[in-house]
């Protein structure tokens, strides 16, 4: 059995890992790279093998960063099943053709403007991509295994980390490997907490803050300290949020400070088609969080839903206090960068970050400091307050991480730590080699290792 890294090395985005077993190739996670250039240039090269010869993918949950490339890998000639749980799915059918509609619609206002160097511009991947990638798909519930060929057997078990989300066990007679696809924390504000794992042999692990632990504080007490400080001001509050995850948290979280009359009851918008498809989502999977259907509908009514681009170009006319919260969660692109631009200016706002933000995206630009960023070919001041709550991340912390480790009954045999920044992954190694002297290692892009 050989494993080889399409993605997530030395990284967060691109999660692409590559199982080859008897002629058999299962593709782990399909997900685009984002942030740094030459990063996202790999979103256009050839894929590292034909599309045609693999055989399945499995997801281990809906975001981009794990599903976004899907629709490439089915238009260059993938036609196998895609495997995940029925809320990924969904949120798949969400996601997948946002995704394809924003690159369009970029695509246009660049050729439109000019200042693509690509004459003409092209999106990565259309919406009749998408259309044909959504018709393999295969949902399977948790716990219930699936197999292929009577080579490999699967089964997805919840991480904690979104809806849907999963580790996924691999097996055959002689060997088992856990993906631990983007593990999720024991204390989310919606989500259940991961399940877990005593045994694999091979564990792919996720290292996205491998380096450090997350701040302990309530993240209900900073967010309520945000708003009022701007609200004092009369300012606006961008809220840079993922579609499927944080955005729910804060919406969540403003919903419950209103009911503690903690802040004021001032409007709340919802600007993201896609996030507000997702969030009826939530309500349709209940088992997959620990919210009350009381909770799951307040959650939903706290904001005012803007889906027409008409009403999103009012939005930028209204004065505050108000709060819009809009994708995209690193201002990579969507509706949140016209209110970055029309609202960022102007000191007395806030653009608030709630997320991991990838190096070489506008939001990791603005968390370090950046007073002006480029967005459709032209630069624009930011001299809003910028602040960055990592409290409210859905990703496990160093601390975190390790104590979901000590469940493993015995060590795995080989622990290949991912989907994090070099300096995050070499932390982790560290740390797991000081507390529990297993042997590690941090693959290279497109390194492939044989599993005994």
């Amino acid at each position: 059995m050989k494993l080889t890294f399409l993605g997530a090395t030395k990284t967060v985005t691109g999660s692409k890992y590559l199982l080859t077993i008897e002629g058999l190739n299962v593709l782990i996670d399909c997900g685009l790279f984002q942030g740094l250039k030459e990063l996202r240039l790999r979103n256009w090269d050839k894929f590292p093998i034909s599309p045609k010869t693999i055989n399945a993918v499995i997801l281990t949950h809906a975001h981009i960063d794990h599903s976004g490339y899907l629709p490439v890998l089915v238009r260059n000639g993938f036609k196998g099943s895609i495997y995940c749980t029925p809320a990924t799915f969904d949120l798949c059918k969400i996601l997948l053709p946002d995704s394809a509609k924003l690159q369009e619609e970029e695509a246009r206002y660049a050729n439109k403007k000019g200042y693509s160097k690509h004459k003409p511009a092209l999106p990565l991947m259309s919406s009749e991509d998408v259309d044909k990638t959504l018709k393999l798909f295969k949902p399977i519930d948790f716990g219930t295994s699936f197999s292929f060929e009577n080579k490999l057997t699967a089964k997805f078990i919840p991480n904690g980390h979104i809806l849907g989300s999963a580790f996924v066990e691999i097996k055959n007679e002689h060997t088992s490997i856990l993906f631990s696809g983007d593990l999720g924390r024991p204390n989310d504000l919606i989500m259940q907490s991961p399940k877990e794992i005593s045994a694999a042999d091979y564990l792919i692990l996720e290292s996205t803050y491998g380096d450090r632990n997350h701040d302990q504080t309530d993240p209900l007490i900073q967010l309520e300290e945000i708003i009022n400080k701007t609200t004092n001001r009369k300012g606006v509050i961008i809220i840079p949020a993922f579609s499927v995850g944080r955005t729910q948290s804060i919406l969540y979280s403003i919903c419950r400070l209103k009911k503690l009359k903690k802040i004021k009851d001032i409007p709340v918008f919802l600007n993201s088609p896609m996030s507000i498809n997702a969030m009826h989502v939530y309500c349709n999977h209940k088992e997959n969080h620990k919210l009350s259907p009381d909770e799951c509908k307040s959650m939903c009514e706290v904001a005012t839903y803007v889906n027409s681009i008409e009403d999103s170009i009012a939005l930028n006319l209204k004065h505050g206090p108000m709060i819009i919260v809009s994708a995209s969660g690193m201002a990579t692109g969507g509706r949140v960068l016209h209110h970055i631009k029309q609202f960022g200016p102007d000191s007395k706002n806030t653009i608030l970050f709630v997320g991991f933000q990838a190096p070489g995206t506008r939001g990791d630009s603005l968390v370090h400091g950046a007073k002006s960023i480029k967005m459709y070919g032209e630069y624009v001041q930011v001299n809003a307050e910028v602040v960055c709550l990592d409290s409210y991340s859905s990703h496990a912390d160093q601390s975190e991480i390790l104590e979901w480790l000590k469940n493993f009954k015995k060590p795995p045999k080989l622990t290949f730590i991912t989907h994090g920044e070099l300096h995050s992954a070499i932390a982790l190694q560290e740390e797991i080699k000081k507390h529990f002297k297993w042997d590690s290692h941090i693959p290279h892009y497109l390194e492939a290792k044989e599993l005994l």
